[in-house]
């Protein structure tokens, strides 16, 4: 069977900026899909009309129901940039689907200031937090925003004032290829626009002010990075472990006794740094204030969905997706279930980590070592301190890590 399902691009000047093949699609379409402005540019009389709803998965059912007849779904610009079209190829093959895009913000954006669009990160907003943001500022970075709605812009100048990053340079541009197409460009620090068309895309120039915190993108954040009471993974054992866990795109980490979540957080950080895709980790924390902790450090940090569990390790286990990667921070003794447990969970090609400084945890390594092979490791850590007059090495208490995969 041929294609069925067309999903069409429109730009800011509408259903008569669209290519001859793309309007004859909807001027003969059955079945229409597209948000209300979208549907308001219709003038085919005799197809039946489907608004967006929310959560999709009723529409979706919709859509495969109307199969054999001819549909037609309209998206902003470029269907597969943050778009509807990048959803409905989760649920349908390729041959069912003939996707026709517009000239999508990004690429309109990027024309506009004359920017590399290589050379340009590209996120979205649009129903997702501010706090995602915060990832991404780093002096030099070129950003470019699809905005929420018209008070985004608004929200983007505070974020980028509160991170020390005011005197970033902040071009926001409204319904552009539209009759009534328009700009504004200010600093962070001066932006005095509260708000603007709904239909606007935010180009940041980041340029950090004299007290914005420079995080590095790369794991071992500073340890006053995090909110903590003491009981996080120190920085050089942390960037090891995570270095052990191997950060993937569309993988899975729990992260168990996770604390302020550093590691979980860091994992994050990691794996959207590869080809900009995103992962998952589950923290797993019985106490309710460090659960606290992790939950403004995930959005201080810019991986606001980070899933805070509260619960004991035990408890929460049943209830998780199979992980891919597993960081088990502390607590295992001799005779300890938890590794066994862990083991039955992780997929094929899994990477498990345990760090212990105790005795008796590393016993456990040792027996886990003995039954499911993988490497052990001791990270000992010297800092210099004052002594006296003077200066001396002062050791931390030594860090044992058992890593293995699941092959």
């Amino acid at each position: 069977m041929s294609a069925w399902l067309n999903i069409v691009g429109v730009g800011a000047d509408g259903l008569a900026g669209l290519p001859a093949a793309s309007r004859t699609l909807v001027e003969t379409a059955e079945l229409i899909v597209g948000g209300d402005r979208h549907l308001a540019m219709v003038t085919n009389g005799s197809a039946r009309k489907l608004a967006w709803e929310f959560p999709l998965d009723s529409l979706v059912q919709e859509i495969t129901a109307a199969r054999a007849s001819r549909v037609v779904v309209l998206a902003t610009g470029d269907p597969m940039a943050f778009g509807i079209g990048s959803t409905l190829a989760r649920h349908f093959e390729p041959d069912d689907m003939t996707i026709l895009p517009a000239p999508g913000a990004f690429s309109l954006a990027a024309a506009r200031l004359a920017w590399p669009l290589h050379g340009c990160t590209c996120l979205t907003l649009h129903g997702r937090p501010l706090e995602l943001l915060n990832h991404h500022l780093q002096p030099g970075r070129r950003l470019l925003i699809l905005s929420h709605d018209g008070t985004t812009p608004e929200s983007i100048a505070g974020l980028l004032r509160d991170a020390g990053f005011g005197p970033s340079r902040m071009t926001v541009l409204e319904s552009m290829g539209g009759d009534d197409e328009s700009k504004h460009v200010s600093t962070a620090d001066d932006w005095a626009t509260p708000s603007v068309q709904d239909l606007n895309t935010v180009a940041v120039e980041c340029i950090a002010g004299p007290d914005a915190r420079i995080l590095a993108p790369v794991p071992g954040l500073p340890d006053d990075a995090f909110v903590h009471d003491g009981q996080l993974t120190k920085r050089i054992v942390r960037a090891a472990t995570i270095a052990a866990l191997a950060p993937l795109p569309g993988q899975t980490l729990w992260d168990l006794g996770a604390g302020c979540a550093s590691v979980a957080i860091e994992w994050l950080r990691a794996a959207q740094d590869i080809q900009g895709q995103g992962a998952t980790a589950i923290a797993v924390e019985r106490d309710a204030e460090r659960c606290t902790m992790a939950a403004q450090n995930a959005a201080r940090l810019g991986t606001p969905f980070l899933d805070i569990v509260h619960a004991n390790t035990a408890q929460a286990i049943p209830g998780m997706a199979d992980p891919d990667a597993v960081f088990i921070g502390g607590g295992l003794s001799g005779g300890d279930e938890l590794v066994g447990t862990v083991w039955d969970h992780l997929r094929p090609g899994g990477r498990l980590v345990a760090n212990v400084v105790t005795l008796e945890g590393e016993r456990a390594l040792l027996d886990a070592h003995a039954l499911y092979g993988g490497d052990l490791a001791r990270i000992a850590v010297s800092h210099a301190d004052p002594v006296g007059g003077l200066t001396g090495w002062r050791p931390a208490m030594p860090v044992t890590q058992w890593s293995v995969t699941r092959t």
